[in-house]
């Protein structure tokens, strides 16, 4: 209705690359999570062996590349999330590949003088997919919530899709980096309890919250385009009305409260 044409490729097929158009600014968001640890070889190709073809294919654009905050890994709640330019220790072979996209990247907006940003992202959601739907689904069926991954950020996807495209405008060589979420650090329990609170149950729990998370400090995002819109709480909200009107989902779990990097 926009006016969008779409085109089917597989991009691991040799040649796919070459029949793609030009285009003078590119978001490359393909990328392999779940399955990886059936499939480690696979997701190695989608995560960093298929972002050379990309990189080489679009030598001459702007790139806005998805990576992801699990590169990271885990980081003391009370610090608040890791920041740009802290130390990267990912965890399982989701996550090093994930870095070996963002390496890659970099390897050839150097050789070329591409202009790329990476954009690490943790959690993006909106009413059918996300941290927080997982967790009032949760509510709604009375199921046992683990508190292990007791703390998260959010940001709504809009708010996500604002800065990325707005990203292009940051894009240099090397490539700049920019961790993509909200200002606050989410508990998990406080969450689950507001969602209680307006489906009118009790929340159920397991265990208790380690004193680390996967987590990400955004200023530098925010210092340059604001503050999200949308906060956790009309988020919560608004996912709340939308389960108890029967708005389907994606059906979807985030697995974000998996600790090991095994997805």
């Amino acid at each position: 209705e926009h006016g969008v044409e779409t085109i089917a490729a597989d991009l691991l097929e040799p040649g796919a690359m070459r029949r793609l158009p030009d285009a003078a600014n590119v978001f490359y968001m393909t990328g392999m999570k779940f399955g990886t640890s059936g499939e480690a070889d696979r997701t190695w190709a989608m995560n960093a062996y298929l972002p050379g073809r990309v990189a080489e294919r679009f030598r001459r654009s702007r790139i806005v590349a998805f990576s992801t905050g699990n590169v990271y890994g885990l980081s003391p709640v009370a610090c608040g999330g890791c920041r740009e330019e802290g130390p990267l220790q990912p965890r399982g072979e989701y996550a090093m590949s994930c870095l070996g996209r963002e390496r890659v990247f970099e390897f050839f907006s150097r050789v070329h003088g591409t202009a790329v940003t990476l954009l690490r992202l943790n959690y993006a959601c909106e009413l059918r997919y996300g941290v927080l739907v997982d967790l009032a689904q949760k509510v709604l069926s009375d199921e046992p919530i683990s508190l292990e991954m007791g703390h998260f950020n959010v940001i709504w996807q809009g708010d996500a899709n604002d800065v990325a495209l707005r990203s292009l405008a940051q894009a240099a060589s090397p490539p700049c980096v920019l961790n993509i979420t909200g200002p606050e650090v989410l508990s998990v329990r406080h969450v689950a309890e507001c969602f209680g609170r307006l489906f009118g149950r009790k929340p159920r729990f397991l265990g208790r919250e380690a004193v680390d998370a996967l987590l990400s400090d955004a200023r530098r995002s925010h210092q340059l385009f604001g503050y999200p819109r949308v906060t956790p709480m009309h988020l919560i909200r608004w996912i709340a009305d939308w389960l108890q009107r029967g708005g389907p989902t994606l059906g979807k779990p985030t697995h974000f409260e998996v600790r090991d990097g095994t997805f």
